[in-house]
């Protein structure tokens, strides 16, 4: 049994803004109109939504700025309904600016953006606690995981528009993304009842995947990355999917074909509802 240990991404983020900016820059007129798989976003106003994550954790983090301050927010759902509002409305301000320069701004912001990273101790106590995986406290080395998990679902839906997503597909950029994302399972699972010792498996195909354990103690569900135990449920999911099932980018009528599950199924398609973003 091997619990899972703290994910270290902080390198990555200049890699990950330098295929964003290739994608941007490739783009036509026409591209930059496409509907993503965001309802209510087209691959402009995900690019805004980027500039703004930049910009808001420059302002907030390095600048000890937050502007607004939110009131009234005593659940999760009034916190999602916060944040949803912000985000609205800084895409629809960004309407008036044009795609060149918006692709600047990314340019300029991404590199200070990754610096700051940079300067954060990953074991001290983080600015914003990581709320989809239940935690009320939690350590900047998951806070600036969940970050890069922000950017990299982002960039992936102006790239599934475009036709170009199996560029982030690759072990470097995806597993990390992955291995954040499954943080989530002990806390999606936490109602879930089980015996002391069960185990669900959940296994993400191909070169950039991996497996991930979740075991039964005699408290909780907590997640390890080697179990020798059978598992009771083992979850088979595409790569092309588990990016989308994680960040509600597809419906779990489309989802459910495609995912394998091998056991106890009423455990297994408990997964396909997980979401590691604020929804």
């Amino acid at each position: 049994m091997k619990p899972v240990e703290p994910i270290f991404t902080s390198h990555l983020f200049p890699l990950l803004d330098e295929k964003l900016l290739e994608i941007l820059r490739s783009l036509s007129p026409q591209d930059w109109e496409r509907q993503t798989i965001a309802p209510l976003w087209k691959v402009k106003d995900v690019a805004a939504h980027l500039l703004d994550g930049n910009m808001r954790a420059l302002s907030m983090l390095r600048d000890h700025y937050f502007g607004e301050k939110p009131e009234n927010i005593d659940t999760y759902p009034d916190l999602v309904w916060y944040l949803n509002r912000l985000n609205a409305d800084w895409v629809n301000a960004m309407q008036r600016v044009s795609p060149k320069v918006l692709s600047e701004l990314l340019e300029i912001t991404g590199k200070e953006y990754s610096m700051l990273m940079n300067t954060l101790n990953p074991f001290e106590k983080a600015l914003f606690s990581v709320a989809w995986a239940g935690e009320s406290e939690s350590e900047n080395w998951f806070h600036i995981a969940r970050e890069y998990t922000e950017k990299y679902h982002h960039q992936q839906q102006i790239r599934l528009a475009v036709g170009k997503e199996e560029v982030l597909l690759k072990k470097e950029l995806y597993f990390p993304f992955l291995d954040t994302s499954l943080r989530a399972l002990p806390h999606h699972y936490r109602e879930v009842n089980a015996e002391v010792g069960d185990v669900i498996q959940v296994t993400i195909s191909g070169e950039s995947g991996g497996d991930w354990y979740l075991y039964r103690n005699e408290e909780k569900w907590i997640l390890v990355t080697e179990c020798e135990l059978v598992p009771i449920c083992h979850i088979r999911i595409p790569p092309e999917i588990a990016w989308r099932l994680f960040t509600k980018g597809i419906s779990r009528e489309e989802a459910e074909p495609l995912i394998n599950i091998d056991g106890e199924k009423s455990y297994g398609s408990r997964i396909i509802d997980m979401l590691a973003v604020m929804a």
